[in-house]
């Protein structure tokens, strides 16, 4: 039978009490245990973000990594039984040795280029052997060659005008019309726009700079003036570029992409009000690039560069939110860039110092397996779009089930704010978009080549820094596009810019803008 055992009423509530004072220690244990896991996990999140500054300072800036392309098919172990061993292409999977390029051989100068020849020979006095005093005969020549340069030259055109007048009566004067011209009485010629055009917005050449390399060569010109002309010209091409708008939102693939721009003078807006440059370019057809300034980049802005697009266009993009809007909004089948999913993981990985990163790194899978698709990419570059579908189908499908089984595993376990727990969340998030490039062999991995044709934007903004007016936003971005279509098409930039400002004054029909595409050029 149990053992009773009486206690006083003091010393029940004395064992009360210190239930209570234990309960209330452990409640207490738990909060501070809590609270150190916060201050840890703050702190870890603080120390990433300092290791991210001093990257984004002091670190490479290139994304460049091994894609292991000799193991690209050697999948046995990461697909395991979903890999399909049998019914393999070998023709597909054979890969040509690198051929390394030879050192040391200077590459011969364009033989379209003039020459001039300069004959060097001995005096006539050492015209004689050593041995036995004949005279020396000669038996041929070796030959060198340098590049020169000659600097530029300026001059002026004078345009006479003849007046004619009538020997009889003073009623009878006439004066031949001037020629049309793009700046009507403008200082610079056409050549001369042209040039500056190709110096800022193909070179990245600041207007004030080439207007003291004009004071050089005796052109003292403000750069007032030539900022002046420049808005000129690019307005007064935008019939051109309407036209090529038209041509670009009738492309089958269409990338997009979007970048600042400061423009100081806007009615309403700040001097210090951020506003964007849109970049758009064909992904088949005829290559064409455009360029679009915007004081914002909300959807109601952006749905404005897609109006008349044909339903049913494939539209890459990155993965801002008004995108999917007008995918949406147009029918558009819409890709996702698996360069900016990997961009989160490289970020990710630069922040564990070097000698605590392990092929077991979880961002260090993740690049891996993202390298494996860019690398089946370069693999089948030349390639037709069915072999190219067929890779895509039997290795990347197997690829993207990996990663998207390692997304799920390891998403629970990370800190959401945190750069890694970035990456997550963006790769879930455009997950649908981003495996649906798998479909179709013509369509992309990424949204790189949009980037690039931005690139040269974001290097010559370095120099220019702004825009004065909204004015010359526009035209800078009408001059954008001009000269990045001329560069895609093998055209000279310079070349064409001189052919079409020669020939816009005369343009009055539509018929007439066409016939000044850049690409309608070369059958000029």
């Amino acid at each position: 039978m149990p053992i009773q055992v009486a206690i006083t009423v003091e010393e029940l509530n004395a064992l009360l009490a210190i239930r209570d004072a234990y309960g209330l220690l452990q409640r207490e244990h738990e909060e501070a245990r809590s609270v150190l896991r916060l201050v840890t996990a703050e702190r870890d999140l603080a120390e990433e973000r300092l290791r991210t500054y001093r990257r984004e300072l002091f670190g490479a800036k290139s994304e460049a990594r091994n894609l292991e392309q000799p193991d690209l098919f050697n999948e046995a172990e990461a697909l395991g039984a979903t890999a399909i061993p049998a019914q393999e292409d070998t023709q597909e999977t054979a890969v040509a040795a690198h051929a390394r390029k030879k050192r040391g051989h200077r590459k011969p100068l364009d033989l379209n280029l003039p020459r001039e020849f300069v004959r060097h020979e001995l005096p006539e006095a050492e015209r004689f052997c050593n041995h036995d005093g004949q005279a020396l005969v000669e038996i041929g020549i070796e030959t060198s060659e340098q590049l020169d340069v000659i600097p530029e030259q300026l001059r002026v055109i004078q345009h006479q005008r003849v007046k004619y007048a009538c020997p009889c009566c003073d009623l009878g004067i006439k004066v031949t019309p001037a020629p049309l011209r793009i700046i009507p009485r403008g200082l610079l010629s056409e050549s001369a726009l042209a040039w500056i055009a190709t110096g800022k917005y193909q070179f990245g050449m600041p207007l004030y700079r080439q207007a003291g390399l004009l004071r050089r060569f005796g052109g003292d010109i403000s750069s007032n003036t030539i900022a002046a002309s420049m808005v000129r010209v690019g307005l007064a091409s935008q019939p051109v570029i309407n036209l090529m708008r038209d041509a670009l939102l009738d492309a089958e693939l269409i990338y997009c992409d979007e970048t600042t721009l400061q423009v100081l003078k806007e009615e309403g807006r700040r001097p210090q009000t951020t506003s964007y440059l849109w970049a758009q370019m064909t992904g088949s057809g005829v290559p064409i690039r455009c360029f679009t300034y915007t004081p914002g980049r909300g959807t109601r802005l952006a749905d404005r560069l897609f109006t008349g697009i044909r339903e049913g266009a494939v539209m890459m993009t990155d993965g801002y939110e008004p995108y999917n809007d007008i995918a949406r909004r147009h029918h558009l089948v819409h890709l996702g860039c698996w360069v900016h999913v990997r961009r989160y993981f490289v970020k990710a990985e630069g922040t564990v110092p070097k000698a605590a990163r392990t092929p077991d790194l979880l961002a260090t899978r993740f690049i891996r397996l993202i390298g494996k698709l860019f690398a089946a990419e370069a693999r089948s570059e030349t390639w037709s779009p069915q072999r190219r579908q067929r890779l895509r189908r039997r290795y990347s499908a197997h690829v993207l089930e990996v990663v998207h089984t390692l997304m799920l595993e390891q998403s629970s376990g990370i800190v959401p704010k945190s750069l890694l727990g970035n990456g997550l969340t963006y790769l879930r998030a455009q997950w649908p978009k981003l495996i649906r490039y798998v479909e179709n062999g013509c369509w992309p991995i990424s949204n790189n080549p949009c980037e690039n044709a931005i690139r040269p934007f974001c290097v010559g903004r370095r120099g220019w820094l702004f825009s004065d007016t909204v004015d010359g936003a526009n035209a800078s971005a009408n001059l954008y596009s001009l000269v990045e279509t001329c560069k895609a098409n093998g055209i000279d930039p310079y070349r064409y810019l001189y052919w079409l400002f020669q020939r816009l004054p005369l343009a009055k029909t539509v018929d007439d803008y066409d016939a000044l595409l850049p690409w309608k050029m070369l059958a000029d």
